[in-house]
């Protein structure tokens, strides 16, 4: 059962190391240990029995409201920073493509400046919620 305490270590990685986290782990190691052997003994293989008890106890938003466990911020922050840094090449590319089809087929009129201020909101506001989350 090694599995499902590696899987309930990793769920719980972010909640501080008290005892009364400790002692909700052993309930829930417990609880999917009793499930993998019932499934067992109704005929499932070890590692099926073991990958649907995992599969069925699912995520532990419930369990990190009753303990008032706030997500980590960590990985809010890392997201709005991709998301910022996704906009940013996002937007260097499709503003790279306007340049383009304005070149080749419209040389001698300049169009492609007023879907670049377009493309420049897009950054501008991902950059916005980067700093609100820093």
């Amino acid at each position: 059962m090694k599995k499902i305490r590696e899987h309930i270590d990793h769920l719980f990685k972010d909640f501080p190391h008290n005892e009364e986290t400790e002692s909700m782990k052993q309930e829930i190691i417990q609880n999917l240990e009793e499930k993998v052997f019932f499934l067992m003994e109704r005929g499932k293989a070890e590692e099926d029995a073991i990958n649907k008890a995992i599969v069925e106890f699912g995520d532990i938003e419930d369990i990190r409201n009753e303990l008032g466990v706030e997500q980590s911020n960590l990985s809010k922050k890392n997201m709005s920073k991709l998301n910022l840094q996704y906009s940013i090449l996002g937007s260097l590319l499709t503003i790279a493509l306007f340049v383009f089809i304005n070149l080749y087929y419209t040389p001698s009129k300049i169009w492609f400046v007023y879907p670049t201020f377009g493309m420049l909101w897009w950054p501008l506001t991902m950059y916005f919620v980067w700093l609100r989350r820093k």
